[in-house]
This record gives structure tokens, C-alpha cells and sequence, in this order.
């Protein structure tokens, strides 16, 4: 197998307002120059909608609810190994890493290569346990509290003050006002997630993301920040620069170093008005706007892509600051016979009725 002619299959395909990342990987893939392969999306919804940009996504395939049990999802990722052989995998969505990192042996016995993190690894950067990675990579973390139950929340107020961001263990962030908005967050994050839910104090200042790729053995593959300058009302950014900061780079660093981190993942911090960081949290994948970091000039997806199939990556370390991204909304034209193929059948092949290029 050439380098050139990776078959990469790709998850977190929605595209909406709060997008997965799976787009941007893909979109950094494909304009790679030493890049002819093909591009396998992976869906659990057949109107997500990156399955229907053709000029991006080659195949597409309908995969198992992560409701159901594994047994299920391996063998439907086997059923289509064997419809269209896939080289890599690039998982995108937090839900789904745990599986994908289980069934990491079984793939590779497909030839199927990954490159994710641990399953200690995937969960000492859950927000549950952010004190302790803020001791063991000496970063600076806003005071977090395990809720043991929403009463918690009559008096945790006046300890951390408002406003104050309630998070589930893995998903989702509220931030609330008084202790009322506090408990029906609460019951929001349990009732979307599941417990733990956790509080944490508010930090003002300048929200900082680096997306970055760490060789599994403490050295950094490559590590772009960017500044967001617009956020949805989800807190996803919508328009972002990329920065130059030795201070962040130390950062980055430091915690790829302390964890011996594998794989691709966002670094969020917050960036006080007196320069102080604060570590929010750790995304254990690629964020949304990780196309930026190949517009920017180090194309962090398709270096996850060579080292996902066991090919060698040199360190990189250079960049262009003042590069920015802005996200916009566009309408698909898509024959109703693609649906349908995606919704009979669970694919949607490149022999499928054309798709607008839009």
C-alpha cells in the first residue's frame, strides 16, 4: 500500500450548527498533495449531512447506534471492511472513542490501523478528573466540583460564585446565573448524559483552543492555537485566528510530555486579562475546526492519517499566524435517490446519482 492511495474512513459527519469534526478531517485529507486516495464516511444518521458532499466523501455507510452492544458495531464495521476495504479509521466524536479504542486489536487484525489514545488515557482527561491533570502537567485549572446531587447546587454557588458552568463528565456545558438556572442544568445534563455532572468556576478572558497530535511517547507531532473571535450560542467557534504564543506552545507541550498523549486532541484554555492561563478542558479527538491547521500550513489530519497506518511523521513546528477561519451555512442539492439508497440499503456508493459540489 502506497502512501498516495489510503482508503481513510471518517466519522462525525454532521454538519450543523454544531458541527462534528469529521468534514474538516476529510477536507484536510483530501487537499493533501500526496493524497489519491478515497474517503469512507461512517454515519449513525442517514441525514448527516457531510454524507452528501460528494466531491468529499467518496462511500458512505449507516453504522450501529452506539446503544447497541459492541458485538453489533463490530460487526457491521467487518460487513463493510468487506463491501469497501478502509486502510485507517479517524474517529471524531467523544461517544463513540471508548468503543473504537476496545475494538482497536480486532481492527488491526483487518489491517485497519487507528491512532487514539488509551482507554487510561481517554479518561484521566475527563473533566471528572481535571484537578489531577492540572497537578501532574502543572497548568492551572479553574476549581471544579463533582456534584453528588442538585441540592449541591443551593450552596456550591456561594463558594465558586457566578456565573458558573455546569458539564457532564464528558459532554455538554451550561453556563448558568443563580442557583435556579444551576439545577435545571443539572437535570438537563443528566437527563442528556447520564451522571456524573460537574461545576465549574467561570474564567473571563480570551478562549483559547490548540488543536495538537501527540506521538504516544510525550513528544509533540504538531500543535496549532487559535484565538476564537465568534461563537454560536453553543460556545462552538465560528470564526477563529491562529496565534503565536510561546507561552501556549509551553503549555501544549507540557501536557503532551506529562501524559504521553496518542493521537489527536483540543487543548481549551482561557487566557486572563493579566496573562494567566486556565486549562477548561481536554477534547480527546479533533475539534470542529481543525481544517485550520491545514490552511495554517501543518496539516495535522493527514499526519493522524500516515501514523494511523503505521507510517513515520516527523515533529513539525512551523505555521501561519494570522490565518482565520470562518464558518458558514450552505444548501445540498441532492436527487431524493440518495437518500433513499442511504435509508433502504444503510450506503450510499460513488456510483450513487450525482450530489451538488456546493
Amino acid at each position: 500500500m502506497s502512501r498516495d492511495q489510503f482508503t481513510v474512513a471518517v466519522t462525525g459527519l454532521n454538519a450543523t450548527d454544531n458541527p462534528g469534526p469529521g468534514m474538516g478531517v476529510i477536507r484536510a485529507i483530501r487537499e493533501h498533495p500526496d493524497f489519491n486516495g478515497r474517503i469512507v464516511g461512517l454515519v449513525y444518521d442517514n441525514l448527516e449531512p457531510g454524507i452528501y458532499t460528494r466531491r468529499f466523501v467518496d462511500d458512505a455507510f449507516l453504522i450501529p447506534a452506539l446503544s447497541e452492544g459492541r458485538s453489533v458495531f463490530e460487526d457491521r464495521l467487518r460487513q463493510i471492511h468487506e463491501r469497501m476495504p478502509f486502510d485507517v479509521v479517524i474517529p471524531n466524536l467523544d461517544a463513540e472513542l471508548p468503543r473504537f479504542i476496545a475494538l482497536e486489536s480486532k481492527l488491526a487484525e483487518l489491517g485497519v490501523g487507528m491512532f487514539l489514545p488509551t482507554e487510561d488515557l481517554f479518561e484521566i482527561r475527563s473533566k471528572a478528573r481535571l484537578e489531577h491533570l492540572g497537578k501532574i502537567t502543572n497548568i492551572a485549572i479553574p476549581r471544579t466540583e463533582v456534584l453528588a446531587g442538585p441540592d449541591q447546587l443551593r450552596t456550591i454557588g456561594l463558594e465558586i460564585g457566578y456565573p458558573l458552568w455546569i458539564k457532564g463528565a464528558r459532554h455538554g456545558a451550561i453556563k448558568v446565573y443563580n442557583p435556579d438556572e444551576a439545577i435545571a442544568a443539572y437535570h438537563q445534563m443528566v437527563a442528556a448524559w447520564g451522571a456524573p455532572v460537574l461545576a465549574q468556576a467561570n474564567v473571563d478572558g480570551d478562549e483559547i483552543g490548540v488543536v495538537a497530535v501527540g506521538d504516544g511517547r510525550g513528544e509533540t507531532i504538531g500543535a496549532v492555537p487559535m484565538r476564537k473571535w465568534l461563537r454560536t450560542d453553543k460556545g462552538k467557534g465560528w470564526v477563529g485566528i491562529t496565534i503565536g504564543n510561546p507561552s501556549i506552545d509551553e503549555l501544549s507541550r507540557r501536557y503532551m510530555a506529562a501524559t504521553c498523549w496518542r493521537g489527536p486532541c483540543e487543548i481549551e484554555m482561557v487566557r486572563t486579562r493579566s496573562g494567566e492561563f486556565h486549562l477548561i478542558e481536554i477534547n480527546p479527538r479533533f475539534p470542529a475546526w481543525c481544517y485550520l491547521s491545514a490552511g495554517a500550513g501543518m496539516n495535522l489530519p493527514y499526519a493522524v492519517t500516515r501514523l494511523a497506518a503505521g507510517l513515520p511523521v516527523d515533529p513539525m513546528t512551523d505555521y501561519r499566524v494570522g490565518t482565520m477561519f470562518v464558518r458558514i451555512s450552505l444548501d445540498l442539492i441532492v436527487p431524493l435517490e440518495c437518500y433513499q439508497s442511504i435509508a433502504t440499503t444503510g450506503e450510499l456508493r460513488s456510483t450513487s446519482p450525482e450530489v451538488s459540489h456546493e
